[in-house]
């Protein structure tokens, strides 16, 4: 079956505080559901094309922002200063995080009738963590990939790096296997490092700490992705996170994959292939419609 390429539809809205957020949709023809996607620190939605384009040829069209300082929304917010990406501006992270709902109230709006998985990858896997603390009944499924288990143990706010410096020059070895994906990263610039603590301070870096909270939707099905050799977080802290949301949430439909060897960025790992099956096996188990 030939491949369907998706033209990339860029929006925007702006947030209440006055700040306009850019984001993107790759539409499929006849969708099964929609995927939100949120983006780590440091990085910005334009990165996830490849998996936006895998989803929309499985079915899912595909919606993601540039999260407040990131992306083409910190460039606008910012005159175009790149130095400044990663301020999160008024409202700081309370603030980033409302406007990932805002963008979920828009899809509603759109497709009323359809499914949405919320899919977060490291930062973003922190921001859907919060957000589905308060809000699971808003989302059919949810996603976290490169995520972790919000305490200081076991998850890491500094120098993610440090166990993968010797093996490049980058500073971005820790994000794969694949040289190519830490040569690109560093080159890009929309990219910058992700220290949280540096980049928020300690304020805002204790507001991403927490755990799953006990009144969820319970039949909120949620899929757990990482890396084994993913220095945010890892095995353990994700099996933590997976065992969370079975005993102290309750949700009956909880999945971990962990991938031996992978670093942070399993949707740009060597074994990408891998992880994207199982996301769209994972899709299509729970919103392929009944024939």
């Amino acid at each position: 079956m030939p491949r369907f390429t998706a033209i990339r539809d860029d929006q925007s809205f702006v947030d209440a505080h006055g700040v306009t957020i850019r984001y993107y949709v790759w539409r499929a023809s006849k969708p099964k559901g929609v995927v939100q996607l949120a983006h780590g620190l440091g990085d910005h939605a334009a990165r996830y094309e490849d998996l936006a384009q895998d989803l929309v040829n499985a079915g899912y069209s595909v919606f993601a922002d540039d999260h407040r300082g990131h992306g083409q929304t910190g460039l606008g917010h910012h005159g175009g200063d790149r130095t400044k990406l990663g301020r999160l501006g008024p409202g700081g992270m309370r603030a980033t995080v409302a406007a990932v709902r805002q963008l979920t109230g828009i899809i509603r709006a759109e497709h009323p009738d359809l499914p949405i998985v919320l899919f977060g990858h490291s930062w973003g896997s922190i921001i859907a963590q919060k957000i589905i603390n308060v809000a699971s009944v808003d989302y059919d499924g949810v996603v976290l990939s490169g995520t972790a288990y919000r305490t200081f143990r076991h998850m890491n706010g500094g120098d993610l790096n440090a166990r993968h410096a010797h093996l490049g020059t980058t500073g971005y070895e820790w994000l794969s296997r694949d040289d190519a994906v830490a040569i690109a990263f560093r080159d890009d610039d929309l990219t910058f490092p992700a220290n949280a603590l540096k980049l928020f301070g300690v304020r805002e870096s204790l507001g991403l700490l927490g755990k799953p909270a006990r009144k969820l939707q319970k039949d909120l099905p949620v899929l757990i992705q990482v890396g084994s050799d993913d220095p945010f977080g890892g095995a353990t802290s994700a099996e933590l996170l997976a065992e969370a949301y079975i005993n102290r949430s309750e949700l009956s439909q909880v999945s971990l994959h962990v991938y031996p060897g992978a670093r942070h960025e399993i949707y740009n790992e060597t074994n990408r292939a891998e992880v994207t099956d199982d996301l769209i096996e994972w899709l299509n188990e729970r919103f392929e419609p009944a024939l």
